[in-house]
């Protein structure tokens, strides 16, 4: 099956300390699932899960400062 039947999309989650975390999946949950693979359980504690945003890769540059 190609992966472009399976569109991934890029997704900014708010962390507690204020900063942003990037990630991507098909969907919110789908990212976050990926992120938990690469994150800690203590890092994944500091992400508000239900806060989110979608982005475009065009849109990133305005979010780089936001970044932790």
């Amino acid at each position: 099956m190609s992966s472009f039947s399976n569109p991934h999309y890029m997704y900014l989650f708010s962390m507690k300390n204020g900063k942003k975390k990037l990630a991507y999946g098909r969907n919110p949950q789908d990212a976050l699932e990926i992120l938990a693979m690469r994150l800690s359980p203590s890092e994944m504690e500091s992400i508000v899960k239900d806060d989110c945003e979608r982005v475009n890769q065009r849109q990133l540059q305005k979010f780089v400062h936001l970044l932790g």
